[in-house]
């Protein structure tokens, strides 16, 4: 029953980036969602999260407001005729500790224009990040830690 649901989450987030919602394109996302499923399913250990749906949709609504705010952000810089960018990879201390959380906080950062998650240290403390404007540092780890942290913190944890 968890597979069949996973699998349902999986073909409507198909529809979503593909854009379609016909039933052949969603059939097809129902197919190669099963199909990832079955070769992982070795991998799949039973983790459980505690239920928090408001805490998840304000994590996602959290994520719309960075991916709308950075689009225009980056958007600006690169309309202007002098871009004065300093681009450059930070070290952000994690406070998220299991692999999940870790992964997601790494995919946010990743999905929002300007940034780009770049490597987890082998003893998964540190995210190192590429940044488009890397001219304050301390602020750009406040707002993840303040932002996309904290929410998935909040979230997940157990």
């Amino acid at each position: 029953m968890k597979f069949l649901l996973t699998n349902l989450v999986f073909t409507l987030v198909w529809g979503a980036i593909s854009a379609s919602f016909t039933p052949a394109n969603l059939i097809l996302g129902f197919a190669a969602g099963a199909l990832s499923l079955w070769l992982i399913r070795r991998e799949l250990h039973p983790v459980t999260y505690p239920l928090r749906p408001l805490r998840i949709l304000l994590l996602a609504l959290l994520f719309f407001r960075e991916l709308a705010v950075s689009a225009t952000k980056v958007a600006i810089l690169v309309m202007r005729s002098n871009m004065a960018l300093k681009p450059g990879i930070f070290a952000y201390p994690l406070t998220v500790k299991g692999d999940f959380e870790i992964t997601l906080l790494a995919n946010l950062i990743t999905l929002t224009p300007g940034t780009l998650s770049v490597d987890v240290s082998d003893d998964r403390k540190v995210l190192y990040v590429h940044a488009l404007d890397c001219a304050d540092p301390g602020a750009l780890r406040q707002d993840i830690a303040r932002g996309f942290e904290r929410r998935i913190r909040e979230a997940f944890e157990r």
